[in-house]
C-alpha cells in the first residue's frame, strides 16, 4: 500500500510539473489586442528594412528577430515563435487576408502617406494623379479598389482593364518595385498588377497615353526617375521631406506607415 501511493505521489508529482511546463510555454505568446501589450515583447522583422528601428522608437525595450522576407516573419507569428510581426500596414494586412488566424492590430506602430513620385516640376503627372485620386474618392471607385486590392479575408481580386481613348498621346513609363503585394506585385498571369498600377493605368488614360510598366528594384526608383528612365514611380513609397528635396509628390492616396501583425 505504501509502495503504490509514493508511485501514485511520483507520478501527480510529474504530471504537474509537466502541465506547470507546459502552461508557462503557453504563457510565453498572450493574446495581444492592443498595441501597448507589444512593449517588451519580441517582433519579427524582415532583414535589411528601417522596421526594427522604427518599433523601437515606440517600444524602447523591444527585442527582434530577422527573416529574410516579411512573409517569414509573420509565419514566425502564427508558429508562434514571436510575438508579432512590424512591416507596412497594407502587406501586413495582406497576409493577413490570405492567412486566417493572424490580424493587424488597429492602431498603427508610426503613421505614415503614400504617394507617387515624378521629376520636380512635372505638374502635368502631378495633377493628373491628383485629379484620379480626388474623382475616384468622389465618385466611390476608391473604396471599390481598396476591396479589391486589400480584401478582408482572401487574395487581392483580378486587375480591372483600363485603357486611353486612343494612347495617341505616347507613353507614361511608370517605374515600380513589383513586390509590394498589394501594391505592387506579379500575378498568377505574370502580369504586375497592384493598387499602383491600377492608380498608374488610370493616370495614363487620362492622360490619353499607353501605360509602361517598368520593373525596378525600390531603391532603383528614385534614381531611374531622375535619370529620366521613367515618368512616374509607385510602391508603396513614403512621402519624407528628404525625398521632396529631389522629386515631387503627388497628393496621399493611402495612409499606412508601420504596423503589427499578431495572432487572433
Amino acid at each position: 500500500m505504501f509502495r503504490k501511493t509514493r508511485l501514485y505521489s511520483i507520478f501527480s508529482l510529474a504530471g504537474l510539473l509537466l502541465c506547470a511546463l507546459l502552461v508557462a510555454s503557453c504563457g510565453q505568446r498572450i493574446t495581444i489586442t492592443t498595441l501597448e501589450q507589444l512593449s517588451g515583447k519580441e517582433f519579427a522583422v524582415p532583414t535589411g528594412t528601417v522596421a526594427d528601428k522604427l518599433v523601437s522608437s515606440k517600444f524602447p525595450d523591444a527585442k527582434f528577430q530577422y527573416f529574410n522576407s516579411v512573409l517569414d516573419a509573420a509565419m514566425a507569428v502564427k508558429a508562434g515563435k514571436a510575438d508579432a510581426a512590424a512591416y507596412d500596414e497594407p502587406i501586413l494586412r495582406n497576409i493577413a487576408g490570405k492567412n486566417p488566424g493572424l490580424t493587424v492590430l488597429p492602431t498603427p506602430i508610426t503613421v505614415d502617406e503614400y504617394g507617387f513620385a515624378m521629376r520636380l516640376g512635372d505638374v502635368t503627372i502631378k495633377e493628373a494623379i491628383d485629379g484620379v485620386v480626388r474623382d475616384a474618392r468622389a465618385d466611390g471607385r476608391y473604396e471599390q479598389m481598396l476591396d479589391r486590392w486589400l480584401p478582408k479575408q482572401g487574395a487581392p481580386g483580378p486587375m480591372p482593364a483600363i485603357l486611353a481613348a486612343d494612347g495617341s498621346a505616347g507613353v507614361l513609363r511608370f517605374g515600380t518595385a513589383p513586390v509590394t503585394e498589394p501594391f505592387s506585385f506579379v500575378d498568377g498571369t505574370r502580369a504586375v498588377v497592384g493598387l499602383d498600377v491600377e492608380l498608374a493605368a488610370r493616370v495614363a488614360a487620362r492622360l490619353n497615353k499607353r501605360l509602361e510598366i517598368v520593373q525596378l528594384d525600390f531603391g532603383a526608383l528614385i534614381p531611374a526617375l531622375i535619370a529620366g528612365k521613367v515618368d512616374l514611380i509607385g510602391a508603396c513609397i513614403t512621402i519624407t521631406e528628404e525625398r521632396k528635396k529631389s522629386v515631387l509628390f503627388s497628393e496621399s492616396y493611402y495612409k499606412g506607415g508601420i504596423s503589427a501583425l499578431v495572432r487572433q
